[in-house]
């Protein structure tokens, strides 16, 4: 874009921030004067019916307004929200139904009995732990004779083979090659060349 362009976005946002500014201004000081009124004078300003007699059916789009103030809106959502089988049953059965967002947990300590290396079944390995050595017991020999334990070292006696010398000289005569065989062909006119024989 064009430095004129950003130049024009820029005071059109700055036109548009100064329009919200001045509406949430209006809208906060009307506010302020239906605080000091009534329930009754505010619904009859407002052109509201009251939200507690309301049923299912009606239109509640009318408290949505910006204009209306947050207690009668949050009333008259309350009783569309008895009036509406769908919202006043909640399925417990649905998928996402209940609020997971953690906000009551969000400053406590959650506690769990998983232990690293352990699990859950903390009690339960405890118990098992002394059985298993009361079994491993009473699985050895009470027979078995005890090794004696000596406080003198063993000694081993290992005889050494003499190992032969391979640079030793040998009186017997070298082994006698085998003669290199060749075949011999005899060419004929004619003919394919067909071996004679073995020549050495």
């Amino acid at each position: 874009m064009s430095a004129w362009a950003n130049r024009k976005a820029a005071v059109q946002a700055e036109s548009e921030a100064l329009e919200i500014a001045k509406e949430e201004a209006a809208i906060a000081e009307q506010h302020e004067v239906l605080a000091q009124k009534t329930e009754e004078e505010v619904l009859a300003e407002l052109d509201l019916p009251n939200p507690d007699e309301m049923q299912a059916g009606d239109d509640f789009s009318a408290f949505m307004k910006a204009t209306v103030p947050a207690a009668l809106r949050n009333r008259a959502l309350h009783t569309l929200w008895r009036s509406n089988p769908v919202l006043a049953n909640v399925d417990m059965l649905v998928d996402y139904g209940e609020d997971f967002t953690g906000k009551g947990d969000a400053l406590g300590v959650v506690k769990t009995i998983y232990q690293i290396g352990k699990g859950m079944l903390k009690d339960e390995v405890e118990d098992v732990a002394p059985l298993a050595k009361e079994a491993a017991v009473e699985d050895t020999a009470p027979d078995a004779p005890e090794e004696e334990e000596t406080s003198e070292p063993l000694e081993l006696s290992v005889e050494k083979a003499p190992l032969p010398d391979a640079y030793e000289d040998t009186d017997t005569a070298p082994m006698a090659l085998a003669p290199r065989r060749r075949m011999r062909f005899d060419f004929a006119k004619g003919d394919a060349p067909a071996a004679t024989g073995t020549e050495i």
